[in-house]
């Protein structure tokens, strides 16, 4: 993973703002937004701490859940020939396509060392090109 700072199961994406010379982030998985930068790493990781630890706080007082709620359903959109793939695999396997979705998105997960290793090769190789 690039670009993120976990902290009490809690995660942030991460940018450096050139312009502003400041590394900003929000906080992911919350159905608020909350963010925080600072003027270095050092900087940056002491705000994201506050940032969760202030937002905890928060949701404590009012008696919310700080973590998102998510239904179990989203819409994917894939190119039609890779959609027509994977409905003819699991037709052959005789499965859903939801079925079929759901284990690619485990196997996929349970294997993140693997697939990093391949997203960063080929961002190396398209870099070189």
């Amino acid at each position: 993973m690039n670009d993120i700072l976990q902290y009490k199961n809690y995660y942030a994406s991460v940018h450096f703002s050139a312009g502003d010379e400041v590394f900003y982030g929000k906080i992911l998985g919350i159905n608020d937004l909350v963010s925080f930068e600072g003027s270095s790493v050092k900087e940056l990781k002491k705000a994201f701490k506050e940032a969760v630890e202030d937002y905890l706080d928060a949701c404590m007082e009012v008696g919310k859940t700080p973590e998102k709620t998510y239904k179990g359903t989203f819409n994917v959109r894939v190119p039609v020939t890779l959609h027509k793939e994977a409905s003819l695999f699991a037709a052959i396997h005789n499965i859903t396509l939801n079925e079929f979705v759901k284990t690619a998105l485990a196997f996929t997960l349970k294997r993140t060392d693997e697939y990093n290793r391949l997203i960063d090769n080929e961002s190396q190789m398209t870099e070189s090109v």
